[in-house]
């Protein structure tokens, strides 16, 4: 952390912040107007040498230390960055992009998962005794419907179905609406116990079913808030089978009317949503018990108008195609991938970052950010033709997994799936001065305990989200609680 310290004016013996705050709003200043005062004196000031910190004698001031947090107005991601465009990913976003109103990275996120799905479950990533193969699952969030997220699958499912035809015709569905169903699509020969005839009542075991031989399916959701009003439903088991689909590919239901299986499953999910469905109908249960963290949420909106639409060149789009398909014909004999020397370094060097945990809904959407990454390393490597994840295979990766990060931040913002961490923050954004353990009490009429309201502001501290500090009385020291900023009070120095 970098530590600023800041003398706020007008302070005298014993004061600090709360007095300063109670000032300017006794001159008619708004809070926003107050915060901006205060980020304008720690702006106006350098990086601080802490272990000076003991022997500064000088009275009224703060120490503030600056570090990265979600903002608390939600903002559009930062646009995706070049190095994610690499290889002929990227050579088909630039060639479609100028001549449909689609958002970029919508075509290439969808893109991305749809190649990773005709690969299949032969090129992975093994960490430990867990296999990651090139499986992923993606849902495209809008503001509203004009997010021309529709027609961007458009454009890839015509690219894909050029590189492989005989997948496109036999690996799709849609319409999730039940676990057994979904197994079902990709289920494995089914055999009963039936007798011979009636002559002879010894039963006898026997495939009734064929089942599937292609594991590979491709379910596309463009009404994606439908399947999420199922999973309300009691007794619904979608959401375990989704689960299990992207953690290994063996799908079974332990009920007496349900006798499908599956086993090498490869199942990929395109989901279309605004983001206001998305808060809506994805229950906190849904949050927190990792199927939404199963899935890259990806922001999308229309990039541009074009009246009469676009005009991708037909022949560099066939040519695209067909250099994907001969990309194709080399992932087929993959099975274990590894990264070279360099990517290994770098893969080093992000891991703490994508591994650390944070609080809140945020933390249980994001929380599987390292095989995120490695699953998609995998597709930049295939798409290349290599047989290794090479450096720029895994900062393409990186960058878009930023990207689906700050997307997730968008759209679940400082939501905490815990009732009184939310009640609790919500009113310390309104007293800028700081609040005690007795008004926070008093928020829930006393009838919340000392218990879950220190469960509460300990998710809130963890997460970056509030901040307390000891306030020196004529008695005993009074405790507050604040909201942070992007600069946050951490202590008050004194001599």
């Amino acid at each position: 952390a970098r530590v600023r310290i800041v003398a706020l004016p007008d302070l005298g013996p014993g004061e600090d912040i709360v007095q300063f705050v109670e000032r300017r709003r006794a001159e008619n200043r708004s809070d926003g107007e107050v915060c901006d005062e205060i980020g304008a004196l720690v702006d106006s000031v350098s990086d601080f040498d802490s272990g000076s910190v003991a022997s500064n004698s000088q009275k009224g001031l703060l120490a503030f230390s600056s570090y990265p947090r979600q903002s608390q107005e939600a903002r559009w991601p930062v646009p995706l960055g070049s190095a994610a465009l690499h290889g002929l990913a990227g050579e088909f976003v630039r060639l479609v992009a100028p001549h449909t109103e689609s958002d970029p990275v919508a075509l290439l996120a969808q893109l991305l998962l749809g190649v990773g799905n005709i690969i299949g479950r032969g090129p992975h990533f093994r960490i430990e005794a867990d296999e990651h193969p090139a499986r992923l699952n993606l849902v495209l969030t809008g503001e509203t419907s004009q997010g021309r997220k529709g027609t961007s699958w458009g454009h890839v499912r015509g690219l894909l179905a050029l590189a492989d035809p005989e997948w496109e015709r036999g690996c799709f569905a849609s319409g999730m609406s039940s676990g057994e169903g979904l197994i079902w699509a990709v289920r494995d020969p089914v055999s009963k116990l039936v007798r011979k005839s009636k002559k002879d009542p010894e039963p006898v075991l026997r495939v009734v079913d064929q089942g599937v031989a292609d594991k590979r399916l491709l379910v596309f959701e463009g009404e994606f808030a439908s399947v999420l009003r199922v999973l309300q439903r009691d007794g619904n088991t979608l959401s375990a089978v989704v689960r299990n689909a992207w953690d290994s590919g063996k799908l079974k239901i332990l009920t007496k009317n349900s006798p499908a299986t599956a086993t090498g499953a490869h199942i990929s999910i395109v989901a279309h949503v605004t983001k206001d469905e998305a808060l809506r109908y994805l229950d906190r249960t849904e949050l927190g018990n990792g199927f939404a963290n199963r899935f890259l949420w990806i922001c999308v909106r229309r990039s541009k108008l074009l009246a009469l639409g676009g005009n991708v060149p037909g022949d560099e789009f066939n040519a695209l195609a067909a250099r994907i398909r001969e990309r194709l014909e080399l992932a087929r004999g993959l099975e274990r991938i590894e990264f070279d020397e360099e990517a290994l370094a770098n893969w080093k060097q992000s891991y703490s970052v994508l591994a650390a945990e944070r609080g809140g809904l945020l933390g249980a959407v994001t929380a599987r950010a390292p095989s995120q990454v490695l699953r998609l390393a995998i597709v930049y490597a295939v798409i290349d033709g290599a047989r290794l994840i090479h450096a720029p295979h895994l900062h393409a990766a990186l960058e878009v997994w930023r990207y689906a990060d700050d997307s997730a931040k968008y759209i679940f913002g400082t939501a905490l799936g815990n009732a009184a961490a939310e009640a609790i923050l919500q009113a310390l954004r309104q007293n800028l001065g700081g609040t005690d353990r007795t008004q926070i009490r008093e928020l829930f009429s006393n009838n919340k305990s000392g218990a879950e309201i220190d469960r509460a502001l300990s998710e809130l501290a963890a997460g970056g989200l509030a901040v307390s500090r000891m306030v020196p009385t004529n008695g005993r020291s009074r405790e507050l609680w604040s909201a942070t900023t992007e600069t946050t009070l951490t202590t008050k120095v004194s001599a």
